[in-house]
Formats: structure tokens, C-alpha cells, sequence
């Protein structure tokens, strides 16, 4: 807002005809200026990380040892997958609860029903993930420990996923969190991609007799589609960067497993856990790893975006 009103201030002080190429030209510097920033955050990061670059290679993703002691060996594996589970498991529950939420507040709350929840929602996803994690110590271990992991563990036991011994602070419980924290965050973006739906959409489908579900999937969420999954991928950003909450809960175990009852590591977590007291050459492979969680979040962005094109497409192809 504040640079709008100094772009404003400037326009009027000269001619009309240079008020056009002044905002683009600075809108240019503002979108240039936000790339070399993530560009120059790159750089230092592969500078930094280059002692154990050039030590380790491509060996360094695959590797399952991190061991300070000399002769030093690093790998990062462990953490890239506790990574990937966590999140994964986050946006398997707490997806459909966001759906739910948002189109329970688009569509079918009443008006004085509709207002504070909204707020409520949006209230949580500014709530500090340190919060989290210490009612997760407090509230969520406890009770996964003695209530759903066995209960899980009792139906379906016979996985590979959910074998092992119930023991509260593990991948699970870490996904369990995660999946609370990025409710707020999808539910509360796609609802605005739900109410982005022109009313002429719902009133055309209702007119042709459909019932309040079908005008809502075919109507609503078809055309919200790429506003959704957009929210989705943010939801995902953010469970994959999240420090604090899964350090707390995922037990802080370097191992790769495939039940989610066993402890584990996140590339967060273990830098979090490590960086003030790493050697040189491993504070290089903290960096390092630093710098795979953000590779990994720029792919998952260029996915999201190739995948938001790939739908809108076949939507205008349908149409």
C-alpha cells in the first residue's frame, strides 16, 4: 500500500503520458528485484555448502550415515524421506478436512455461522508453530500414544505402516501435526477460490434441478479447481519447510523406516537440531541440506504451476 501511494504521489507531479511507463518500469525492478533475491540466496547457500559438495557429490543424496566423527561421512537421506513422509501424510488428512471446511463455509453455513468461523480459521494459521509443538507434547502425544495408534495399529496392523510399537512421538504423530497446521492455510485459500465461482454457476445448475451437492462438485469445485490445488502446494510448502512443531513430535531419529510408528528426521528438524554445534565440514552439509529442502521447494512450485496449467487446459478443452 505504502509504495502504490509514493507511485501515486510521483504520477501526479508528471505528465500523463509518463504515468504508464513509470509503473511498469518499476513493477519491472520490484519482479527482477524478487528473482536475484532468490537467485543471490542460492548462491550463498552453494557457496557455502561447496566443501561438502565437492567432497561428497551426488553420493551425499543417497547416503544414510551422518557421522561427525572423522573420517566425517554425511548423507542425507534419512532426512529427504522423513521429509517427504510427513508431509505426504499431512496433506493425506488434512486435505479433505480443508475441503470440507471450506465448502462447508462457502456453501452451506448460515451467514451468522459463517462470520466467526471464518475468523477462527484464520486465526489458527497465524497461531506461532512452537504453540503447536508444545500442545502436541502435552495433548497430542499422550493421546495418540494411548488411544489412536493402537487403534490404528489394532485395524490395520496387518500394513507394513503400521507396524511397530505405539509410541506417540514418531512420524505419525509429526504427520498428525502438520496435518493440523495446514488446515488453516488450504481450507482458508480455497474458500476464497470457492467464492471466486460466479453466482450465475450455481444458479444455472440449480435451475436445471440439481441438488445442493451436485451444483457444488460440478458447478463449484469444478470450475475453484486451480485456485484449490493452488492452495494445496501452499499447504505443502509449508508442511515441508515446518521446524519447530516436527521437532518436537517426530523423535529425532536418524534412520530410515517404513512404519510410521518409528522415529525419524526431517531436513528442518535435524538442521535445527545440529547447527550450533557442527564442525566445518559439517556445518557444509547442514547448509548443504539447507539447500536441497529448497530445491525441493522450488520443484514442488514448478510441479504445482506445470500441473494448475495442465488442468486449466482440459478445463477450457471441455468447455
Amino acid at each position: 500500500m505504502l509504495s502504490l501511494r509514493i507511485v501515486r504521489r510521483i504520477a501526479r507531479g508528471l505528465p500523463r503520458s509518463l504515468g504508464d511507463p513509470l509503473f511498469k518500469g518499476l513493477s519491472a525492478v520490484v519482479a527482477i528485484g524478487v528473482v536475484a533475491l532468490l537467485g543471490i540466496i542460492t548462491l550463498v547457500l552453494a557457496f557455502a555448502a561447496e566443501p561438502s559438495i565437492r567432497r561428497f557429490g551426488p553420493s551425499f543424496l543417497a547416503g544414510g550415515v551422518w557421522n561427525p566423527v572423522p573420517p566425517e561421512v554425511f548423507g542425507a537421506a534419512p532426512f529427504v524421506y522423513g521429509t517427504l513422509v510427513t508431509s505426504a501424510l499431512a496433506l493425506l488428512i488434512g486435505v479433505p478436512i480443508s475441503l470440507g471446511i471450506a465448502i462447508f463455509l462457502s456453501e452451506l453455513a448460515p451467514a451468522w455461522l459463517r462470520i466467526p468461523l471464518t475468523y477462527i480459521v484464520e486465526l489458527l494459521a497465524a497461531v506461532p508453530s512452537v504453540v503447536y509443538g508444545l500442545w502436541g507434547i502435552f495433548v497430542l502425544d499422550p493421546t495418540m500414544r494411548s488411544v489412536i495408534e493402537p487403534a490404528v495399529q489394532a485395524t490395520l496392523g496387518f500394513l507394513p505402516i503400521f507396524q511397530g510399537t505405539p509410541i506417540g512421538s514418531d512420524k505419525f504423530a509429526a504427520g498428525v501435526i502438520l496435518a493440523v497446521m495446514v488446515v488453516p492455510t488450504i481450507s482458508a485459500v480455497s474458500r476464497e477460490a470457492l467464492l471466486a465461482v460466479l453466482a450465475n454457476q450455481r444458479e444455472a445448475a440449480l435451475s436445471l434441478g440439481a441438488t445442493r451437492w451436485e451444483t457444488t462438485r460440478l458447478a463449484v469445485l469444478r470450475y475453484a479447481r486451480a485456485g484449490i490445488f493452488g492452495a494445496i502446494i501452499l499447504g505443502l510448502g509449508r508442511a515441508v519447510g515446518e521446524t519447530m512443531a516436527v521437532t518436537m513430535m517426530i523423535g529425532n531419529r536418524n534412520a530410515i523406516s517404513v512404519s510410521l510408528f518409528d522415529q525419524g528426521q526431517t531436513i528442518a528438524s535435524w538442521i535445527a537440531n545440529n547447527f550450533t554445534e557442527a564442525g566445518p565440514l559439517e556445518l557444509s552439509a547442514l547448509i548443504e541440506l539447507g539447500l536441497v529442502l529448497m530445491l525441493m521447494s522450488l520443484l514442488i512450485n514448478v510441479f504445482a504451476r506445470l500441473m494448475v496449467r495442465r488442468v486449466l487446459r482440459r478445463g477450457e478443452g471441455a468447455a
